[in-house]
Protein backbone atom coordinates (compact mmCIF):
# COMPACT_ATOMS: atom_id res chain seq x y z
CA UNK A 1 0.00 0.00 0.00
CA UNK A 2 2.78 2.34 1.10
CA UNK A 3 4.35 1.26 -1.71
CA UNK A 4 1.69 2.44 -4.38
CA UNK A 5 1.52 6.09 -2.57
CA UNK A 6 4.92 6.68 -3.30
CA UNK A 7 4.52 6.15 -7.28
CA UNK A 8 4.32 9.53 -8.93
CA UNK A 9 4.26 11.49 -12.52
CA UNK A 10 3.86 15.54 -14.81
CA UNK A 11 4.06 18.16 -17.07
CA UNK A 12 3.75 22.03 -16.47
CA UNK A 13 1.85 24.68 -18.14
CA UNK A 14 -0.09 27.86 -17.90
CA UNK A 15 -2.95 29.15 -15.21
CA UNK A 16 -6.43 29.02 -17.04
CA UNK A 17 -10.09 28.90 -15.84
CA UNK A 18 -12.25 26.08 -15.87
CA UNK A 19 -15.73 26.00 -16.45
CA UNK A 20 -18.12 25.00 -14.22
CA UNK A 21 -17.72 23.76 -10.38
CA UNK A 22 -18.42 21.08 -8.24
CA UNK A 23 -21.71 20.86 -7.00
CA UNK A 24 -21.60 19.69 -3.15
CA UNK A 25 -24.75 17.18 -2.44
CA UNK A 26 -25.32 16.92 1.10
CA UNK A 27 -25.50 13.36 1.68
CA UNK A 28 -26.16 12.84 5.85
CA UNK A 29 -26.66 15.16 8.82
CA UNK A 30 -28.57 18.16 8.24
CA UNK A 31 -31.55 16.91 10.21
CA UNK A 32 -29.84 16.84 13.41
CA UNK A 33 -27.96 20.27 13.00
CA UNK A 34 -29.39 23.37 14.42
CA UNK A 35 -32.11 25.22 12.84
CA UNK A 36 -31.10 29.09 11.44
CA UNK A 37 -33.47 30.77 8.56
CA UNK A 38 -31.44 32.86 6.24
CA UNK A 39 -33.90 35.09 4.59
CA UNK A 40 -34.02 36.98 1.14
CA UNK A 41 -32.01 39.76 1.34
CA UNK A 42 -33.55 43.26 0.19
CA UNK A 43 -32.43 45.32 -2.69
CA UNK A 44 -32.42 48.71 -3.60
CA UNK A 45 -31.54 49.13 -6.82
CA UNK A 46 -31.41 48.71 -10.51
CA UNK A 47 -28.30 46.77 -11.32
CA UNK A 48 -28.47 42.94 -12.23
CA UNK A 49 -26.70 40.85 -9.11
CA UNK A 50 -24.75 38.39 -10.19
CA UNK A 51 -25.44 35.41 -7.37
CA UNK A 52 -28.09 35.91 -4.39
CA UNK A 53 -26.25 36.67 -1.03
CA UNK A 54 -28.79 34.89 1.15
CA UNK A 55 -28.43 31.87 -0.91
CA UNK A 56 -24.99 31.77 -0.60
CA UNK A 57 -24.43 32.05 2.82
CA UNK A 58 -27.25 29.51 3.58
CA UNK A 59 -25.50 27.19 1.53
CA UNK A 60 -22.17 27.96 3.30
CA UNK A 61 -24.32 27.36 7.02
CA UNK A 62 -25.65 24.02 5.92
CA UNK A 63 -22.48 22.40 4.36
CA UNK A 64 -20.27 23.13 7.87
CA UNK A 65 -22.54 20.60 9.12
CA UNK A 66 -23.65 22.61 12.06
CA UNK A 67 -27.04 24.53 11.03
CA UNK A 68 -30.10 23.01 9.25
CA UNK A 69 -30.95 26.39 7.27
CA UNK A 70 -34.99 27.09 6.62
CA UNK A 71 -35.85 26.65 2.72
CA UNK A 72 -37.28 30.04 1.86
CA UNK A 73 -41.23 28.31 0.31
CA UNK A 74 -40.98 27.39 4.43
CA UNK A 75 -40.38 30.44 5.77
CA UNK A 76 -43.03 32.38 7.47
CA UNK A 77 -42.10 35.72 6.60
CA UNK A 78 -39.38 37.74 4.69
CA UNK A 79 -38.85 40.23 6.91
CA UNK A 80 -36.48 43.15 5.85
CA UNK A 81 -35.70 44.80 9.42
CA UNK A 82 -35.43 43.39 12.68
CA UNK A 83 -38.50 45.73 13.65
CA UNK A 84 -40.84 43.42 11.63
CA UNK A 85 -39.46 40.17 12.52
CA UNK A 86 -42.69 38.26 13.53
CA UNK A 87 -40.72 36.46 16.70
CA UNK A 88 -43.57 33.68 17.68
CA UNK A 89 -44.24 32.71 14.23
CA UNK A 90 -40.34 32.04 13.40
CA UNK A 91 -40.41 30.08 17.11
CA UNK A 92 -43.32 28.03 16.39
CA UNK A 93 -41.42 26.50 13.24
CA UNK A 94 -38.30 25.90 16.23
CA UNK A 95 -36.03 28.62 14.40
CA UNK A 96 -34.22 30.39 17.32
CA UNK A 97 -31.80 32.43 15.35
CA UNK A 98 -32.77 34.31 11.83
CA UNK A 99 -30.24 36.23 9.54
CA UNK A 100 -31.44 38.93 7.73
CA UNK A 101 -30.03 41.44 5.51
CA UNK A 102 -29.92 44.78 2.88
CA UNK A 103 -28.40 45.28 -0.58
CA UNK A 104 -28.23 48.78 -1.78
CA UNK A 105 -26.71 50.47 -5.19
CA UNK A 106 -23.83 52.66 -4.33
CA UNK A 107 -22.59 53.23 -8.42
CA UNK A 108 -22.59 50.84 -11.31
CA UNK A 109 -20.83 47.80 -10.61
CA UNK A 110 -20.23 48.60 -6.63
CA UNK A 111 -23.08 47.00 -4.23
CA UNK A 112 -23.71 47.88 -0.37
CA UNK A 113 -24.58 45.41 2.39
CA UNK A 114 -25.94 45.31 5.87
CA UNK A 115 -26.64 42.05 8.00
CA UNK A 116 -28.62 41.68 11.11
CA UNK A 117 -28.00 38.36 13.38
CA UNK A 118 -31.26 38.17 15.53
CA UNK A 119 -32.04 35.55 18.34
CA UNK A 120 -35.37 35.11 18.13
CA UNK A 121 -36.02 33.52 21.43
CA UNK A 122 -34.82 36.72 23.46
CA UNK A 123 -36.96 38.54 20.64
CA UNK A 124 -40.07 36.26 21.73
CA UNK A 125 -39.07 37.20 25.18
CA UNK A 126 -38.92 41.37 25.27
CA UNK A 127 -41.59 41.32 22.20
CA UNK A 128 -38.61 42.26 19.62
CA UNK A 129 -36.57 45.08 22.39
CA UNK A 130 -36.85 45.36 25.69
CA UNK A 131 -36.49 48.84 28.06
CA UNK A 132 -34.03 49.39 30.49
CA UNK A 133 -32.59 52.31 32.57
CA UNK A 134 -30.06 54.40 31.33
CA UNK A 135 -29.33 57.60 33.49
CA UNK A 136 -32.52 58.19 34.64
CA UNK A 137 -34.54 57.48 31.30
CA UNK A 138 -36.25 54.32 30.35
CA UNK A 139 -34.67 53.61 26.72
CA UNK A 140 -35.00 50.77 24.04
CA UNK A 141 -32.73 47.50 24.78
CA UNK A 142 -32.16 45.73 21.01
CA UNK A 143 -30.27 42.43 22.91
CA UNK A 144 -31.93 40.35 20.71
CA UNK A 145 -29.81 41.96 18.12
CA UNK A 146 -26.73 39.51 18.22
CA UNK A 147 -25.04 41.26 15.51
CA UNK A 148 -25.22 44.12 13.26
CA UNK A 149 -22.59 44.92 10.54
CA UNK A 150 -21.69 47.77 9.14
CA UNK A 151 -22.10 48.92 5.17
CA UNK A 152 -19.99 46.90 3.79
CA UNK A 153 -19.05 47.70 0.10
CA UNK A 154 -18.05 45.36 -2.51
CA UNK A 155 -17.96 45.26 -6.48
CA UNK A 156 -20.96 43.19 -8.29
CA UNK A 157 -17.84 40.26 -9.52
CA UNK A 158 -17.00 40.07 -5.42
CA UNK A 159 -20.35 38.83 -4.10
CA UNK A 160 -19.41 35.28 -3.63
CA UNK A 161 -16.14 36.33 -1.76
CA UNK A 162 -18.45 38.93 0.22
CA UNK A 163 -21.44 36.15 0.89
CA UNK A 164 -18.20 34.03 2.52
CA UNK A 165 -17.43 36.73 4.58
CA UNK A 166 -20.74 37.02 6.04
CA UNK A 167 -21.00 33.15 6.48
CA UNK A 168 -17.48 33.15 8.67
CA UNK A 169 -19.11 35.74 10.67
CA UNK A 170 -22.33 34.27 11.39
CA UNK A 171 -20.69 31.12 11.61
CA UNK A 172 -18.34 32.14 14.24
CA UNK A 173 -21.09 34.11 16.30
CA UNK A 174 -22.87 31.16 16.86
CA UNK A 175 -20.44 28.57 17.10
CA UNK A 176 -17.12 30.52 19.01
CA UNK A 177 -15.40 29.00 16.04
CA UNK A 178 -13.90 30.75 13.27
CA UNK A 179 -15.39 30.53 10.08
CA UNK A 180 -13.47 28.83 7.04
CA UNK A 181 -15.69 29.49 4.21
CA UNK A 182 -13.34 31.92 2.41
CA UNK A 183 -11.32 29.12 2.40
CA UNK A 184 -9.62 26.92 -0.79
CA UNK A 185 -9.08 23.47 -2.22
CA UNK A 186 -6.64 22.39 -4.58
CA UNK A 187 -7.17 18.56 -5.81
CA UNK A 188 -6.14 16.34 -8.98
CA UNK A 189 -8.70 16.33 -12.24
CA UNK A 190 -8.18 13.39 -14.22
CA UNK A 191 -10.27 13.73 -17.70
CA UNK A 192 -11.45 11.33 -19.23
CA UNK A 193 -10.47 12.16 -22.73
CA UNK A 194 -8.17 15.01 -24.22
CA UNK A 195 -4.49 16.39 -24.62
CA UNK A 196 -2.93 16.48 -20.87
CA UNK A 197 -5.84 15.03 -19.28
CA UNK A 198 -4.02 15.28 -15.17
CA UNK A 199 -4.85 18.60 -13.94
CA UNK A 200 -3.90 20.61 -10.57
CA UNK A 201 -6.77 22.83 -9.73
CA UNK A 202 -7.58 25.19 -7.48
CA UNK A 203 -10.85 26.39 -6.08
CA UNK A 204 -13.25 28.02 -3.48
CA UNK A 205 -13.99 25.44 -0.53
CA UNK A 206 -17.62 24.85 -2.58
CA UNK A 207 -15.82 24.26 -6.02
CA UNK A 208 -16.21 27.77 -7.60
CA UNK A 209 -13.88 29.35 -9.31
CA UNK A 210 -11.80 26.39 -10.10
CA UNK A 211 -8.39 27.33 -12.01
CA UNK A 212 -6.41 25.32 -13.22
CA UNK A 213 -2.49 25.51 -12.17
CA UNK A 214 -0.97 22.70 -13.82
CA UNK A 215 -1.82 20.55 -17.25
CA UNK A 216 0.16 17.11 -17.58
CA UNK A 217 0.19 14.05 -19.84
CA UNK A 218 1.49 12.21 -16.87
CA UNK A 219 -0.26 11.85 -13.31
CA UNK A 220 0.07 14.61 -10.51
CA UNK A 221 0.07 14.21 -7.20
CA UNK A 222 0.60 15.36 -3.34
CA UNK A 223 -0.40 19.25 -3.95
CA UNK A 224 0.03 20.86 -0.16
CA UNK A 225 -0.94 24.58 0.46
CA UNK A 226 1.61 26.57 2.25
CA UNK A 227 0.94 27.95 5.18
CA UNK A 228 0.42 31.63 3.84
CA UNK A 229 -1.59 30.08 1.20
CA UNK A 230 0.44 31.65 -1.37
CA UNK A 231 1.83 28.51 -2.96
CA UNK A 232 1.50 24.92 -3.66
CA UNK A 233 3.84 22.41 -3.42
CA UNK A 234 3.56 19.42 -5.70
CA UNK A 235 5.37 15.95 -7.03
CA UNK A 236 6.19 15.41 -11.13
CA UNK A 237 8.17 13.41 -13.07
CA UNK A 238 9.51 15.08 -15.46
CA UNK A 239 12.19 14.24 -17.58
CA UNK A 240 11.91 10.81 -16.33
CA UNK A 241 12.67 12.13 -12.52
CA UNK A 242 10.76 12.15 -9.79
CA UNK A 243 10.85 16.14 -8.54
CA UNK A 244 9.21 18.49 -5.75
CA UNK A 245 8.16 21.88 -7.30
CA UNK A 246 6.92 24.68 -5.33
CA UNK A 247 4.03 27.02 -8.01
CA UNK A 248 3.60 30.52 -6.85
CA UNK A 249 -0.08 30.76 -7.24
CA UNK A 250 0.14 34.71 -7.87
CA UNK A 251 3.21 34.74 -10.11
CA UNK A 252 2.57 31.71 -11.58
CA UNK A 253 6.26 30.87 -11.52
CA UNK A 254 7.95 27.37 -9.96
CA UNK A 255 10.41 26.21 -8.64
CA UNK A 256 12.38 22.59 -8.56
CA UNK A 257 13.47 22.35 -4.93
CA UNK A 258 14.22 17.97 -4.97
CA UNK A 259 15.16 16.25 -7.38
CA UNK A 260 17.28 13.43 -6.58
CA UNK A 261 17.72 9.95 -7.50
CA UNK A 262 15.15 7.68 -6.97
CA UNK A 263 11.82 8.60 -4.76
CA UNK A 264 11.22 12.72 -3.92
CA UNK A 265 7.65 12.56 -2.64
CA UNK A 266 5.15 13.67 -0.08
CA UNK A 267 5.98 17.26 0.71
CA UNK A 268 4.79 18.86 3.93
CA UNK A 269 5.38 22.55 5.04
CA UNK A 270 6.33 23.13 8.35
CA UNK A 271 3.86 25.72 10.58
CA UNK A 272 5.89 28.88 9.76
CA UNK A 273 6.48 27.72 6.09
CA UNK A 274 10.71 27.81 6.36
CA UNK A 275 10.70 23.84 5.95
CA UNK A 276 9.47 21.32 3.99
CA UNK A 277 9.42 17.43 4.89
CA UNK A 278 9.65 15.23 1.97
CA UNK A 279 10.01 11.47 1.44
CA UNK A 280 13.90 11.27 -0.24
CA UNK A 281 15.39 7.44 -1.42
CA UNK A 282 18.22 9.08 -2.73
CA UNK A 283 20.46 6.78 0.34
CA UNK A 284 18.64 4.03 -0.94
CA UNK A 285 15.41 3.46 1.59
CA UNK A 286 12.51 5.55 1.35
CA UNK A 287 13.27 7.59 4.57
CA UNK A 288 11.63 11.53 6.22
CA UNK A 289 13.76 14.18 4.98
CA UNK A 290 13.40 17.76 6.41
CA UNK A 291 14.75 20.61 3.88
CA UNK A 292 15.66 24.35 5.31
CA UNK A 293 13.85 26.38 1.99
CA UNK A 294 16.14 29.41 2.67
CA UNK A 295 19.87 27.34 2.82
CA UNK A 296 18.46 24.09 0.79
CA UNK A 297 20.04 22.10 4.16
CA UNK A 298 18.53 18.63 4.25
CA UNK A 299 17.93 16.74 7.17
CA UNK A 300 17.94 12.85 7.73
CA UNK A 301 15.02 11.74 10.67
CA UNK A 302 14.56 8.04 10.07
CA UNK A 303 17.19 5.22 9.18
CA UNK A 304 14.84 2.42 8.60
CA UNK A 305 15.41 -0.73 6.72
CA UNK A 306 11.24 -0.39 5.94
CA UNK A 307 9.26 2.50 4.34
CA UNK A 308 8.62 5.59 6.41
CA UNK A 309 6.26 7.93 4.54
CA UNK A 310 3.78 10.69 4.32
CA UNK A 311 5.07 13.08 6.69
CA UNK A 312 2.75 15.34 8.37
CA UNK A 313 3.92 18.71 10.52
CA UNK A 314 1.98 18.49 14.21
CA UNK A 315 0.92 22.67 14.84
CA UNK A 316 3.79 22.98 16.86
CA UNK A 317 6.25 22.55 14.34
CA UNK A 318 8.40 20.08 16.47
CA UNK A 319 7.34 16.66 15.73
CA UNK A 320 5.41 14.97 12.56
CA UNK A 321 3.23 12.21 12.23
CA UNK A 322 4.50 9.65 9.87
CA UNK A 323 3.16 6.37 7.95
CA UNK A 324 5.69 3.78 8.73
CA UNK A 325 6.30 0.27 8.22
CA UNK A 326 8.93 -0.50 11.05
CA UNK A 327 6.11 -2.68 13.28
CA UNK A 328 4.86 -4.74 10.38
CA UNK A 329 2.13 -3.39 8.67
CA UNK A 330 1.94 0.77 8.05
CA UNK A 331 0.93 2.46 11.48
CA UNK A 332 1.06 5.79 12.25
CA UNK A 333 4.08 7.26 14.56
CA UNK A 334 4.91 10.62 16.03
CA UNK A 335 8.68 11.54 15.01
CA UNK A 336 10.29 14.10 17.16
CA UNK A 337 12.64 16.58 14.55
CA UNK A 338 15.03 17.22 17.24
CA UNK A 339 15.65 13.90 19.01
CA UNK A 340 14.51 11.37 15.79
CA UNK A 341 13.08 9.29 18.57
CA UNK A 342 9.16 7.77 17.07
CA UNK A 343 6.34 7.04 19.21
CA UNK A 344 3.26 4.81 17.51
CA UNK A 345 0.22 6.35 18.05
CA UNK A 346 -2.34 3.75 16.57
CA UNK A 347 -2.77 0.26 17.31
CA UNK A 348 -6.75 -0.28 16.21
CA UNK A 349 -7.49 -1.77 13.19
CA UNK A 350 -5.39 -3.67 10.43
CA UNK A 351 -3.41 -0.38 9.24
CA UNK A 352 -3.65 3.44 9.85
CA UNK A 353 -1.90 5.59 7.10
CA UNK A 354 -2.09 9.29 6.25
CA UNK A 355 -2.84 10.94 9.78
CA UNK A 356 -2.28 14.52 10.12
CA UNK A 357 -3.16 16.25 13.39
CA UNK A 358 -6.35 18.66 13.85
CA UNK A 359 -5.20 22.60 14.64
CA UNK A 360 -6.16 22.12 18.07
CA UNK A 361 -3.82 19.88 18.82
CA UNK A 362 -6.30 17.15 20.48
CA UNK A 363 -7.08 14.87 17.49
CA UNK A 364 -5.15 13.08 14.68
CA UNK A 365 -7.27 12.04 11.39
CA UNK A 366 -6.32 9.17 9.16
CA UNK A 367 -7.28 6.18 6.97
CA UNK A 368 -8.22 3.37 9.13
CA UNK A 369 -8.43 -0.20 7.60
CA UNK A 370 -10.40 -2.67 8.85
CA UNK A 371 -11.52 -5.90 7.55
CA UNK A 372 -10.19 -4.80 4.44
CA UNK A 373 -12.36 -1.62 4.38
CA UNK A 374 -10.35 2.01 3.97
CA UNK A 375 -12.71 4.87 6.19
CA UNK A 376 -11.27 8.01 7.38
CA UNK A 377 -10.92 7.90 11.30
CA UNK A 378 -10.33 10.10 13.76
CA UNK A 379 -7.94 9.71 16.76
CA UNK A 380 -8.44 11.28 20.22
CA UNK A 381 -4.78 11.88 21.10
CA UNK A 382 -5.16 11.49 25.04
CA UNK A 383 -7.39 8.65 25.44
CA UNK A 384 -6.39 6.67 22.02
CA UNK A 385 -9.85 6.35 21.41
CA UNK A 386 -10.62 5.95 17.37
CA UNK A 387 -13.94 6.74 15.77
CA UNK A 388 -14.31 5.88 12.02
CA UNK A 389 -16.22 8.92 10.98
CA UNK A 390 -17.04 7.17 6.76
CA UNK A 391 -18.79 4.97 5.71
CA UNK A 392 -17.97 5.56 1.72
CA UNK A 393 -15.60 3.04 -0.55
CA UNK A 394 -11.82 3.70 -0.60
CA UNK A 395 -11.51 6.39 1.54
CA UNK A 396 -8.58 8.25 0.95
CA UNK A 397 -6.45 11.55 1.43
CA UNK A 398 -8.19 13.15 4.12
CA UNK A 399 -7.48 16.95 4.55
CA UNK A 400 -8.30 18.90 7.45
CA UNK A 401 -10.20 22.45 7.28
CA UNK A 402 -8.12 24.89 8.95
CA UNK A 403 -10.54 25.65 11.91
CA UNK A 404 -10.96 22.05 12.58
CA UNK A 405 -14.45 21.31 11.89
CA UNK A 406 -14.54 19.68 8.36
CA UNK A 407 -12.45 16.84 6.43
CA UNK A 408 -12.45 16.70 3.11
CA UNK A 409 -10.96 13.39 1.31
CA UNK A 410 -10.90 11.43 -1.92
CA UNK A 411 -13.42 8.21 -2.20
CA UNK A 412 -15.00 6.05 -4.94
CA UNK A 413 -19.04 6.44 -5.83
CA UNK A 414 -20.46 4.50 -8.72
CA UNK A 415 -16.66 3.50 -9.85
CA UNK A 416 -15.80 7.08 -10.06
CA UNK A 417 -13.38 9.03 -8.17
CA UNK A 418 -14.85 11.95 -6.32
CA UNK A 419 -14.27 14.19 -2.96
CA UNK A 420 -16.61 14.08 -0.13
CA UNK A 421 -17.12 16.07 3.14
CA UNK A 422 -17.27 14.93 6.67
CA UNK A 423 -17.65 16.81 9.96
CA UNK A 424 -14.75 16.28 12.71
CA UNK A 425 -17.34 14.66 14.70
CA UNK A 426 -18.55 12.30 11.63
CA UNK A 427 -22.64 13.51 11.93
CA UNK A 428 -22.44 15.46 8.72
CA UNK A 429 -21.36 14.27 4.99
CA UNK A 430 -21.38 15.21 2.00
CA UNK A 431 -20.00 14.43 -1.61
CA UNK A 432 -18.88 16.90 -4.17
CA UNK A 433 -19.43 15.00 -7.80
CA UNK A 434 -17.82 16.13 -10.56
CA UNK A 435 -19.21 14.82 -14.18
CA UNK A 436 -15.87 16.01 -15.92
CA UNK A 437 -13.53 13.24 -14.44
CA UNK A 438 -12.09 11.56 -11.78
CA UNK A 439 -10.82 13.91 -8.53
CA UNK A 440 -8.50 13.11 -6.05
CA UNK A 441 -5.86 13.99 -3.63
CA UNK A 442 -7.46 16.97 -2.20
CA UNK A 443 -5.63 19.60 -0.08
CA UNK A 444 -7.02 22.41 2.38
CA UNK A 445 -6.03 25.69 2.15
CA UNK A 446 -5.00 27.79 5.40
CA UNK A 447 -7.06 30.83 6.52
CA UNK A 448 -6.77 33.42 3.27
Amino acid sequence: MLKKLLIMTLTLSLFAPVHGAIDILITEGLDSARPIAVVPFSYQGSQPLPDKVSSIVAADLARSGKFNPTQVPQMPQQPTSAENVDFAAWAEQGVDTIVIGQLEDVRPGVLSVSYQIIDVVRGQMTGGGSQMLEEGRLVSSNDHIMFESRPLQFETQDSRRISHAISDKVFEKLTGIKGAFQTKIAYVLVKDSGERPYQLVVADYDGYNEQIIVRSNEPLMSPVWSPDATKLAYVTFENRQAQIFIHDLYSGSREMVASYPGINGAPAWSPDGSRLAMVLSKDGNPEIYVMDLLTRKLTRLTNNRTIDTEPSWAPDGQSLVISSERGGRAQLYRLDINTGKAKRLTYTGEMNLGGAITPDGKSMVMVNRTRGNYHIGRQDLKTGTLQVLTKTYLDESPSISPNGNMIIYSTLHNQDQVLALVSIDGRFKARLPSGSGQVKSPSWSPYM
